[in-house]
């Protein structure tokens, strides 16, 4: 188990994170970019160790009723890759993301192992697209085929 002064070395490096120090001892860490309500990614990190970093936004992770995942016996590498990941699904859409899903039905965002970010869009005619930026990879008839694709070219659901 990592001590609470390594957790914060790993969560200092994340420029974007604002550190709010709380009641006993206890550290906040808040996203003010995030494009939803939810500005804490780091909550209530304690001096014993435990807290907490909000997965509510993605997959494989067990989180409580409110989206958070105890990071008490997380690793360095581990806390890293979760808190990186938190910010990921709490950001705003860049500019080519909002250009090319508009006012879609559904949409996800999808990370490669290099930090590529893909789009999977369903637009109107019931097809599910794959963006890169403004530019359109790939298309699919359906949602499995669109998430076999992209899960066999290394990318996954922050």
């Amino acid at each position: 188990m990592l001590t609470f002064e390594q957790k914060l070395a790993v969560i200092a490096k994340f420029p974007e994170l604002e550190r709010k120090d709380v009641s006993l001892g206890r550290v906040n860490f808040h996203y003010e970019q995030s494009a939803y309500d939810k500005k804490t990614v780091v909550y209530h990190l304690h001096p014993n160790g435990n807290g907490f970093v909000y997965a509510g936004h993605l997959q494989g992770y067990e989180t409580d009723d409110k989206g958070l995942v105890n990071v008490r016996d997380y690793s360095a590498d581990d806390l890293h890759k979760l808190v990186e990941a938190s910010i990921r699904s709490l950001a705003p859409k860049t500019a080519a993301e909002q250009a090319v899903s508009g006012d879609a039905n559904e949409e996800e965002r999808w990370m490669g192992p290099n930090g590529q970010t893909l789009l999977l869009i369903r637009e109107d005619d019931e097809l599910w697209y794959v963006y890169a930026g403004l530019n359109l990879e790939s298309a699919f008839e359906t949602y499995e085929e669109a998430v076999e694709y992209l899960v066999e070219e290394g990318f996954s659901r922050p």
